[in-house]
């Protein structure tokens, strides 16, 4: 019997500490409900410009190629010999008529 005293002491202690439980109690969150858009704001400041970066090293000149060989000048031909005068004798050549036969 002592046993059972204490076995029913127990079982009523948890159960007595079970009813005593507070209930969870959830709060609705509210629901945000959108209402007329505001004025729109001021606009924001213009940043700031980057850095221009560096000019890049202006590369060396190349070397000048060398002069062309200049060609000798040829030998200058020996002059002719003066023809002789004429005796005075004037000759005509007189050409045919184009409506002419050739003979």
């Amino acid at each position: 019997m002592n046993r059972s005293i204490l076995l029913m002491a127990v079982l009523a202690t948890l159960g007595l500490a079970a009813c005593d439980r507070p209930a969870v109690v959830t709060v609705p969150v509210p629901v945000a409900v959108p209402g007329p858009a505001g004025p729109q704001g001021a606009t924001g400041a213009t940043g700031d410009t980057g850095n221009t970066g560096n000019t890049g090293y202006t590369g060396s000149t190349g070397a000048t190629g060398s002069t062309g060989y200049t060609g000798s000048t040829g030998a200058t031909g020996d002059t002719g010999k003066t023809g002789k005068t004429g005796d005075g004798t004037t000759v005509i050549v007189v050409t045919p008529p184009a409506s002419a036969p050739a003979n």
